[in-house]
């Protein structure tokens, strides 16, 4: 048990990493968000696995997880359109 919860720190404490250390690019920052969000699914899997009950929750949070993907692939995409690269601060997207 003890070396599954290493594991899950392992992956999300690293995503959390990327996400923090590389703020300059989208693409970065999302890839960052993905890999803590692979880590949380799988510290719920084995949370389930040991309570026994496997219910739908695990589909309704991958639902989630790939809506959460697909919005932040159109805003990059869109960022990329407008200003020709996914640099976070030389896009139009903080004005008011």
């Amino acid at each position: 048990m003890s070396l599954m919860l290493f594991f899950f720190y392992m992956i999300f404490f690293s995503g959390l990493y990327v996400f923090s250390s590389f703020r300059k690019h989208l693409l970065l920052m999302l890839l960052g968000l993905e890999f803590m969000v692979l880590g949380l699914f799988y510290y719920i899997f084995i949370w389930l696995t040991f309570l026994g009950n496997m219910d739908w929750f695990l589909v309704i949070f991958l639902v989630f997880s790939v809506c959460e993907g697909a919005l932040g692939l159109s805003v990059l995409v869109s960022m990329i359109r407008s200003s020709g690269n996914d640099y976070v601060f030389s896009s139009s997207l903080f004005v008011c």
